[in-house]
C-alpha cells in the first residue's frame, strides 16, 4: 500500500492538524515565505519519493495562492511524489457556469482544467453544484463530494433546543431535510429571488405553527450575508426569536459577518474555511473519504 503524506498549504495549519489526527499520518514539511518583490519561494525538506500526497488546501481567496499551490504540486511531482490528492474543503471558482453577457469567461470551467492537470484526485466539500450536476462534468479527475450535512445536524441535535431548521430557497429543500431529519427537527424552506450580488428578496411561508422553536437558518455558502440578514430580519419580524445561522462555507465578504451577528442569536460555520465563526469541524467526513 502507498504510504499517505499530508502537506498542508499556508493558512490551512488548524483543518491541516485536525485531519493528519484523524488519518493518523504524518505531515511533511514545506518551507514557504516572499520574496521582497512578491514571489514565492518554496522548498519541500522531507522525503516524499513514492508516496501519496494529500494536500491540503482550502481555495476560499483562490487568486493569491493559486500559483503557490501549482509550485508545489509540480515540485512533488519532479520529487518523485506517487499520487497527488488535492483537499480543497472549499472548491472556488464554481460561480461562473456559463456566459451570461458576450464575451464572458466561464471561469469554473477553465479553473478545473487547470486543477486537472496537476493533480490525481480532488476531494470537497459541497461545492456550488447550481448548473452541473456533478463535477465531472468539468474535472477530468476522480472529484469526490463530501457533504456536511451529517457534521451540521449533528452540531444543531447537541446546541439548539427545539429547533426548526429553515433552508433559504426551494433548490435548497432536499439538503435541508436531510439535515433537519438527522437533527430530529421539522424543515421549512423559504422563498428567494436574487436581482444582483447584494440584492436579494426573501419570502417567508406561514410559520405561526412553529412559535416556540429555535430558527436554525443553514445555507452553503454565506458570502455577501444578504440572505441570511433578510432571513434573520423576516422571523423576527414574524414573531420567532432570532435564528442560530449555520454555514458550510463562511466566506463573509468585507462586514458581513459583523452584520449578521449583530441581529442573529449566533452565527457558526464548519472550518471548510478558517474562521472566527468555525465550531463544525469536518476532518473525521473528509478522513472517511480519503480512505476509500
Amino acid at each position: 500500500m502507498t504510504r499517505q503524506l499530508l502537506l498542508v498549504m499556508p493558512g490551512n495549519e488548524a483543518f491541516g492538524g485536525r485531519l493528519a489526527t484523524a488519518l493518523e499520518i504524518e505531515t511533511t514539511p514545506l518551507e514557504t515565505r516572499r520574496f521582497p518583490d512578491g514571489e514565492s519561494y518554496l522548498r519541500f525538506t522531507g522525503d516524499i519519493a513514492g508516496a501519496e500526497l494529500v494536500v491540503v488546501c482550502t481555495l476560499a481567496a483562490p487568486d493569491p495562492q493559486f500559483l503557490r499551490l501549482v509550485f508545489a504540486a509540480r515540485t512533488a511531482r519532479e520529487l518523485g511524489a506517487a499520487k497527488l490528492t488535492l483537499v480543497a474543503p472549499y472548491l472556488a471558482y464554481m460561480r461562473q457556469d456559463k456566459p451570461f453577457h458576450p464575451g464572458e469567461a466561464v471561469t469554473s470551467t477553465h479553473f478545473a482544467s487547470l486543477l486537472s492537470r496537476e493533480f490525481d484526485r480532488i476531494v470537497t466539500v459541497d461545492p456550488h453544484l447550481h448548473r452541473r450536476k456533478t463535477l465531472s462534468e468539468i474535472y477530468s479527475i476522480p472529484a469526490e463530494v463530501v457533504h456536511a450535512a451529517p457534521a451540521l445536524a449533528a452540531w444543531i441535535k447537541a446546541n439548539v433546543a427545539l429547533p426548526l431548521v429553515i433552508g433559504p430557497d426551494v433548490e435548497s429543500e432536499q439538503w435541508v431535510s436531510e439535515v433537519a431529519e438527522g437533527a430530529g427537527a421539522p424543515a421549512v424552506v423559504l422563498r428567494k429571488e436574487r436581482f444582483g450580488d447584494r440584492d436579494v428578496r426573501i419570502s417567508l411561508p406561514d410559520l405561526q405553527a412553529w412559535h416556540g422553536r429555535t430558527p436554525v437558518l443553514v445555507d452553503d455558502i454565506v458570502s455577501s450575508g444578504r440572505t441570511m440578514i433578510e432571513a434573520t430580519q423576516g422571523l423576527i419580524a414574524a414573531g420567532l426569536v432570532a435564528p442560530v445561522c449555520v454555514g458550510v462555507h463562511a466566506l463573509f465578504a468585507q462586514d458581513a459577518y459583523q452584520r449578521l451577528a449583530e441581529t442573529a442569536q449566533r452565527v457558526v460555520s464548519t472550518d471548510a474555511v478558517p474562521h472566527p465563526s468555525n465550531e463544525i469541524y469536518l476532518a473525521d467526513l473528509l478522513s472517511t473519504a480519503l480512505r476509500v
